[in-house]
Formats: structure tokens, C-alpha cells, sequence
């Protein structure tokens, strides 16, 4: 009865207004979200034009989304150093000089201990990768909370000592190969989950929709909060559901390099047909780990208390250490976070180039910043999201992957980068000043 009083009033609320505005406002469509959606598909369609075809095609989406993931996974928790009112110019500098550490650990100090290609290489690099990005990361935290300098500076010596100290792990020398478990962080063939199994994240990624889709109007009426019509729920529910399952597809189509597909037939001694051997690539493993990074992160940023604190800290700093919140702890907590992102990113990174590089992660910083800051965090801290950061990181990746794939030359894709990034702060300046 509850249900349909809610429902009820929510009609007779918004029965004279513009039949755009009803539907936002029943769906609770992030517009912000949505604008930048539509941005994506103008660039991906204008990209697929001007390329003959090419952008938009089963092997470039593929590409495109293990080129994002390393980005992406960075972005999550750049929201929260932006929304308390910080910044960290350091990501690509930690994420290479972590990644260095890493690939010199399994390339040439464990195999000289536990032997060459011992199950346990891949497990301790990437462990002591995660405790050294999270070390770096609270000591960024801790000069800025404790000794107040601001996070600018901190980070700004950060990129510069970082990438210095890359250099001198190994004398600028390139680090070379990875351990062939650590090297599936990375996708390609092998780092690839395959058809089946894609089919099967994507089924149970519906499913986790439509439970949370039920949990939250479960909910809303628990507290007494206003419903959602149900042609709403069914309707977000569907276009969700149709996202994932078309990604998946798409993935699918993606085919094994013919070369590496009669390999495997003649190792497992299947007849290779006429027409060639179709095997799926399937969903990246990068990809998942980003999907991986991004629910855990929204979880702590929505659900617990420490992602509270974050945004109490960023609306009202000075209310929020008043109201008993250890504000100095939380700054370090955050940078100590930011930091093991920055190491799972340089796995990812290192895995896919199965290097560790002096040049790895340059920019990052810059890239990482631009997919917050277009993902609608505001520079003024207070607001943000996870889910924008990772959609903004695919909006830059997308752009410097259709710039290439066009032929533009490296220093203009940096100004075009540069002028989004400009463009989308002007644009949150807008909209902050309209919502007031």
C-alpha cells in the first residue's frame, strides 16, 4: 500500500512538467553521467568515420578497454584525494618506479631464491608491489596532514623523486620478461577469460544488477524514502542489462590472431578447419580487475564510514574535524589508498608490456586527473564519483586512442588532451554555479 501511495504522489508531483524532466526525474538519471555518455558516442562515431571504419570494431573496443584499465583503476582514487580538497601530481611517477621494483623482483632477484618460474614469483612481487605503493602513499599523506605542506608541493616533489629514484633501481636499463602468471594482469590471448566464462560474467553481472536494483527499493520503502515508478526500475534495469550483455558479445567477436590459433590446434591436435579457427578473447583480465577496483571503491566511497568522512572532509573541513572526525588521518588513509592503486595499476601496466620501463607512467598523472575531473568531481572538493572517473578515463583513452588510430602526431594529442581538460573544469564551473 506504501508502494503505490509513494509511487502515487511521485506521478501527481511532476504530472505538469515537461515530459524530459519527468522522465529524469523518475529514472534519477545522473544528467552530468549522461552528458558525458553522449560526448563518448560522438567521439567513437566521429573517430569511426574518419578512420574508414576502424574505431568501431570488435578489436579496437577490445583494445580500447585494456588501454584504459591501468587509468582507470588510478581515477577511482583520485576522486577521493580530489573531493577532500587535494591533488596528487605523483601517480605516474609511483606507478613507475613500483613497477620497476616489481619487474626487478621477479626478473632477477627471486629467481636467484626460490628458482626460476616458481609459482610463489608472481604472488610476492605483487604483494611487496601493493606494501611499497601503499608506503609511498602514506608518506605523502603524512608530510601533507602532519607537517602541512600543501598536497601540491608534496606531490609535485613526488613525481620528481619517484621518477629519479625508477632510474636509479636499475641505472635506466629496461627490465625484461615478467613471470608468465604475473604477465595475465596484462590481457592479450592468454591474459583473456575466453567466451564461456565471459557469458557468464556478464550473466551474473544482470543479476547483481537487478539484486541491488530490488535491495534499494527495498530500501527506500523500509525509510519511508520516495519510489521510483516501476516502468523506471524496469526501464534502468533493461538498458543495464543490454549494456553488459552487448559488451560481452562484443568482446566475443574479438577472435585469437590466426598465427597463435593454428599454434594452439596443433598443440592440442585439433583439425584446423577451412575457414579458419574462431577462438574468443572474451573479457580481459585488466578489464575485470578494473570493474574489480571500481565496485570495491564505490563501496567504500558510498557504504562505509571512512567514505563518509572523505566527503564530509571535502565539503566542510573545518565542521568535519569540529564534528570529531580525525581529518589528518583520514588525508593519510586516502593517499595510503591512492598509493596501492598506483600499484595494482603498474602491474597491470608492466603486465601488459612485459617490461618495466624508465618512460612507464609518464603523463599518467595528467590522465588521471582529466578522467576525474571530466567524471564530474569538482576541484572544490565535496563532490564526485567513482563510476564518472572511470567513464572519464575511457572518454581520454578514447581520444588518444582514436588520435592515433587517425595518424595525429604525439605533441598535438597532447594539446587536444589539454584543451578537454581545460573545457571540462570550465564546464563543472557551470554547473556548480547553476546548482547554487
Amino acid at each position: 500500500m506504501a508502494d503505490i501511495t509513494n509511487t502515487t504522489q511521485a506521478a501527481r508531483a511532476g504530472a505538469g512538467e515537461n515530459p524530459v524532466k519527468r522522465f529524469f526525474r523518475a529514472t534519477e538519471i545522473d544528467t552530468r553521467l549522461l552528458g558525458m555518455i553522449g560526448a563518448m558516442l560522438i567521439i567513437w562515431i566521429g573517430f569511426n568515420i574518419i578512420s574508414g571504419g576502424l574505431f568501431l570494431t570488435p578489436r579496437n573496443l577490445w583494445n580500447l578497454s585494456v588501454q584504459t584499465a591501468s587509468v582507470a583503476v588510478m581515477a577511482t582514487g583520485m576522486v577521493l584525494v580530489i573531493v577532500t580538497r587535494n591533488i596528487d601530481l605523483s601517480v605516474g611517477s609511483v606507478l613507475g618506479f613500483v613497477g620497476m621494483f616489481m619487474g626487478v623482483l621477479q626478473a632477477e632477484l627471486l629467481p636467484q631464491i626460490l628458482g626460476f618460474d616458481h609459482p610463489l614469483t608472481w604472488v610476492i612481487a605483487l604483494a611487496a608491489g601493493l606494501v611499497l605503493g601503499a608506503s609511498i602513499g602514506a608518506l605523502h599523506g603524512i608530510i601533507i596532514a602532519f607537517l602541512n605542506v600543501p598536497s601540491f608541493i608534496v606531490t609535485l616533489g613526488g613525481l620528481l623523486v619517484w621518477r629519479g629514484a625508477t632510474w636509479f633501481v636499475t641505472s635506466g636499463r629496461t627490465v625484461a620478461p615478467m613471470d608468465a602468471t604475473f604477465r595475465l594482469m596484462g590481457g592479450g590471448t592468454d591474459g583473456s577469460i575466453g567466451a564461456t566464462a565471459s557469458w557468464i560474467v556478464g550473466i551474473v553481472a544482470c543479476l547483481a544488477i537487478v539484486a541491488t536494483l530490488v535491495n534499494s527499493r527495498k530500501q527506500r520503502r523500509r525509510f519511508g524514502f520516495p519510489l521510483r515508478p516501476l516502468w523506471a526500475e524496469y526501464f534502468l534495469t533493461g538498458v543495464s542489462c543490454f549494456l553488459v550483455l552487448a559488451t560481452v558479445y562484443v568482446f566475443n567477436n574479438y577472435p585469437w590472431p590466426v598465427a597463435i590459433a593454428r599454434k594452439f590446434a596443433d598443440a592440442n591436435g585439433i583439425a584446423w578447419p577451412e575457414g579458419g579457427l574462431f577462438i574468443s578473447h572474451g573479457i580481459a583480465i585488466p578489464v575485470l580487475i578494473a570493474i574489480g577496483v571500481g565496485i570495491v571503491m564505490t563501496f567504500i566511497s558510498t557504504r562505509l564510514r571512512f567514505g563518509r568522512y572523505v566527503f564530509a572532509i571535502g565539503g566542510n573541513p573545518e565542521a568535519a574535524e569540529l564534528a570529531g572526525i580525525k581529518t589528518r588521518w583520514v588525508t593519510v588513509k586516502i593517499f595510503a589508498l591512492m598509493g596501492m592503486l598506483c600499484a595494482i595499476a603498474a602491474a597491470i601496466s608492466t603486465a601488459r608490456l612485459n617490461a618495466a620501463t624508465n618512460a612507464q607512467g609518464e603523463l599518467d598523472e595528467l590522465y588521471t586527473i582529466a578522467a576525474a575531473v571530466i567524471g564530474g568531481t569538482s576541484l572544490s572538493g565535496g563532490m564526485g564519483t567513482v563510476a564518472g572517473a572511470m567513464l572519464g578515463a575511457l572518454v581520454m583513452q578514447s581520444l588518444q586512442s582514436g588520435m592515433v588510430l587517425v595518424g595525429i602526431d604525439t605533441p598535438f594529442q597532447r594539446i587536444v588532451v589539454g584543451v578537454v581538460l581545460v573545457v571540462a573544469v570550465w564546464l563543472d564551473t557551470i554547473y556548480r554555479a547553476r546548482a547554487r
